[in-house]
């Protein structure tokens, strides 16, 4: 990572310090977002062009509603018009603590609910986090406060089995034991809503307990990371599947940056929930096995080919996806994450 790329993020951070975390059509701002992932990929120039872009369709932040306070924050979660509210309360636990040492408390309180908003407020608190390790500076640390805040404003559960199941399984078979929606009972919107198809679905509430969540953290997350991209391989066939499970794959590149940030205890509950969401998405959107990395056909594309044409094609989720997958190559060179690169591509830019 080059600290040079990241130059014009903080300007940026402060142009956007007084939006929301909607667009106008009802869908989440990935400008934070986007903004971090084009400075990751070194195209820091293109960074002011998109923004152009998207700012548009950006909503001012709702007006704050009253302080939350410490010993009663479990009220004010997953209120959305509260966001203003919590970005002030993580305001000031930034002041008065190291980073790390908030982050880690919050992570691990809302862990639970790792799938709130799509999982958007997990994957912009992991780019929050990743600006942070190349530099603490104000105006990053506000981002975190307000990625937090995003995530406190939209938390929403899964539903949890009362009684764990047994035995646990390596990632790539627990995924085969996921149930799925039938098609003919699905009632698709966006993806929170059919995320709530799952509350009258009992046969998914084992689901979080199916993986063994020992050894390696950063094997774990890895092999994650691989076999959610092998669910997108296998599920994304249009503008709506492609989205759906581009996030599978950023919210687990988002835990892979919060990880060593935290504490064992709190990583691994956040894998837990992670997998759990991951999981959800393909409970009502998916149903095709996954496709094995050995199964994969090599594709042409080269990273920095990809690159360019994420940033020609503009869509926030080409552009984040792009990156996470590039971002897990380089750790780990499995053949699903430029497979999984170039189909995104490919689908949005035909939609």
């Amino acid at each position: 990572m080059h600290a040079s790329s990241y130059a014009p993020l903080d300007e940026t951070l402060e142009l956007l310090a007084g939006y929301g975390i909607e667009l106008n059509n009802g869908n989440s701002n990935h400008a934070p977002m986007v903004v971090e992932a084009l400075c990751a990929l070194r195209r820091p120039e293109a960074v002011a062009p998109w923004i152009a872009r998207y700012r548009p369709r950006m909503l001012s932040r709702p007006p704050a509603n009253g302080a939350i306070r410490s010993e009663d924050w479990r009220r004010a979660l997953g209120t959305r018009l509260r966001f203003t509210d919590w970005a002030e309360f993580f305001y000031e636990e930034l002041e008065q603590a190291p980073w790390r040492e908030v982050l880690d408390r919050w992570v691990a309180r809302l862990a639970p609910g790792f799938c709130a908003a799509a999982t958007h407020g997990a994957i912009r608190v992991g780019h929050a986090v990743r600006s942070l390790t190349i530099a603490a500076t104000p105006w990053r640390r506000r981002e975190l406060a307000d990625a937090l805040a995003s995530w406190t404003a939209t938390y929403r559960e899964l539903p949890v089995a009362s009684a764990a199941v047994s035995p646990k399984l390596p990632p790539r078979q627990a995924i085969m034991k996921v149930p799925v929606i039938p098609p003919e009972r699905r009632k698709q919107g966006n993806i929170t809503a059919s995320l709530a198809m799952l509350d009258e679905f009992p046969a998914f509430a084992p689901v979080i307990d199916l993986i063994d969540a020992e050894g390696d953290l950063d094997e774990l997350v890895a092999e994650l990371t691989e076999v959610f991209a092998g669910v997108y391989l296998a599920n994304a066939r249009d503008r709506l599947t492609t989205i759906v499970f581009i996030h599978g794959v950023t919210s687990l590149a988002a835990l892979g940056a919060i990880c060593p940030h935290t504490s064992e205890g709190t990583a691994r509950s956040a894998l837990r929930f992670a997998w759990q969401s991951g999981c959800a998405l393909y409970a009502c959107f998916g149903g095709g096995m996954p496709q094995l990395p050995e199964d994969v056909e090599p594709r042409q594309r080269s990273a920095d080919q990809l690159i360019d044409q994420a940033v020609a094609n503009g869509d926030e989720h080409v552009i984040k996806f792009t990156e996470a997958c590039l971002r897990r190559r380089a750790l780990d060179p499995s053949p699903v994450y430029l497979a999984a690169a170039n189909h995104a591509l490919d689908v949005m830019a035909a939609q």
